[in-house]
């Protein structure tokens, strides 16, 4: 039997963890914890779900850029590369690749790790294009 862990060392080794983990290491824009409500019928986190908050991140960041708002265009390059269950704590990175006249391309990486655990995977990555739009919808410049 193993000794009981104290919240103090929990929370050292949890730190400890994070430093020495392979995942991106700046804050991330967005984490949310999977919940039995995101599963598909087959009782896996849907897809669709895990999407919903890539573009989440992905707007937060483009509409910082764009001073307003933005409308999602495209998504390009998703692999969904390991799946996510219900309670893991699912981590969103994302970071400006493009900006063009109208458009703005934000790549996000998602990463899951169980609230238990330690270890952080990679879940799936894309690329995200945006397009500046007015108060009728229309494209406009970017400042």
């Amino acid at each position: 039997m193993t000794e009981p862990v104290s919240p103090a060392q929990r929370a050292e080794s949890l730190a400890k963890a994070w430093e020495a983990a392979e995942w991106p290491h700046e804050a991330p824009v967005l984490r949310a914890i999977a919940m039995p409500s995101d599963t598909n019928p087959e009782g896996d986190i849907f897809g669709g779900w895990l999407l919903s908050q890539m573009d989440l991140a992905a707007a937060s960041v483009a509409f910082h850029r764009a001073a307003g708002r933005c409308a999602t265009i495209a998504i390009d390059g998703m692999t969904f590369i390991s799946p996510v269950f219900v309670g893991d704590e699912v981590s969103l990175f994302a970071r400006l690749v493009h900006v063009g006249r109208t458009s703005i391309k934000v790549q996000v990486e998602a990463w899951r790790r169980r609230r238990d655990g330690e270890q952080a995977h990679k879940v799936t990555e894309g690329v995200f294009t945006f397009v500046a739009i007015d108060e009728n919808r229309k494209p406009r410049p970017l400042p």
